[in-house]
């Protein structure tokens, strides 16, 4: 079979290698599946342009996310089939309950993990979830990180409620399967963007109130407006440093912040006080378990939600993928397909 492969610490999105691996056979407890879709994440990126710290073992196979059907199952399976249509999960073995370092050891397409972007993967038959009937295996493959990650901040964590607010940094993956989740649940969604075309396709998706950063750079005083002063009741922090101060300043006395993202880098400062003075739950927040993933899939087969793809790219021309999210420009997801 042909698997992409980041074959050492250099780094780099012309690193990757296509390569020819021996087709992998499913032992007891597993099922291979072959992959028909796979989604890029930013963390993805990160992991191919540099993986030196990322990654323990070379050739590594990149990604995390990824949908197809199954085609054997190891001994003791019982649960699923060939021709069952799935997708990964992104750890190996978060199942449920809170995370540990163990289970964090289990994410796909890094540290000693193989990903799934290859044509047939094999993995712990609790590691992947059957994908919602209405969706296609490029719109599933979108699910077991950003999806899940909005849904964790969002319902898990937040419980959010109809008629609160939700604002949304970006339109990224994670934060427009947010506005998603949000609109679902009847709460009003505030998104920013620097391009205001992102914002009218976000305003078609349910978003209430939108915000450009670039020509309005103190966006928190303009939540803060379009809230009548009291600030947004959640906030899915994607920018990390860069972008928290701000956070804390739009979200209410009492609200939540979800840090999910570092998309300004890993490095700054962002100061406590308005956090502690406004009694603000700061949350991380990594991915989810196979039992939230279950219970979202869920959601989305009743409200028959559909993901937002961006754009696709063919499996030989994965890199091109990978420099698409560098350029991010995308609205929504970036997908390969086979």
């Amino acid at each position: 079979m042909k698997a992409w492969e980041i074959s050492g610490p250099e780094g780099g999105i012309g690193a990757l290698h296509l390569a020819e691996r021996p087709d992998p056979e499913p032992g007891p407890g597993e099922v291979a599946v072959a992959i028909t879709a796979s989604a890029l994440n930013f963390r993805d990126l990160a992991t191919v342009e540099a993986p030196d710290g990322r990654v323990a073992r070379y050739p590594l196979i990149p990604n995390s996310d990824g949908a197809g059907e199954v085609v054997a199952v190891g001994e003791g399976v019982e649960t699923l089939a060939p021709g069952i249509r799935v997708t990964s999960a992104f750890f190996k073995n978060w199942i449920d309950g809170a995370i540990s370092a163990p289970i964090m050891a289990g994410a796909l397409g890094g540290a000693s993990n193989d990903g799934v972007l290859a044509e047939t993967i094999v993995l712990p038959a609790t590691a992947v979830v059957r994908a919602p009937a209405h969706l296609s295996d490029a719109e599933a493959a979108t699910l077991p990180c950003a999806a899940l990650t909005a849904w964790h901040a969002l319902v898990e964590k937040g419980r959010v409620m109809a008629g609160e607010t939700v604002l949304v940094l970006g339109t990224g993956g994670v934060s427009i399967f947010a506005l998603q989740f949000a609109a679902m649940h009847g709460a009003r969604c505030i998104v920013t963007s620097s391009s205001d075309a992102k914002l009218e396709r976000a305003r078609d998706l349910g978003a209430e109130g939108t915000i450009n950063y670039r020509s309005t750079p103190d966006w928190d005083r303009a939540v803060l407006d379009l809230t009548g002063g009291a600030g947004a009741d959640h906030v899915i922090e994607v920018g990390g440093p860069g972008t928290l101060e701000r956070s804390a300043n739009a979200v209410r006395i009492g609200g939540r912040i979800s840090l999910i993202g570092i998309l300004t880098g890993a490095a700054g400062q962002a100061s406590p006080t308005t956090l502690m003075r406004k009694s603000v739950t700061l949350q991380g927040i990594y991915v989810g378990s196979r039992a939230m993933f279950e219970r979202m899939n869920r959601a989305v087969e009743t409200h028959q939600l559909k993901p937002v793809i961006d754009s696709s790219f063919a499996f030989d021309r994965a890199p091109e993928a990978f420099a698409c999210m560098k350029a991010a420009g995308h609205f929504g997801k970036i997908v390969v397909e086979r």
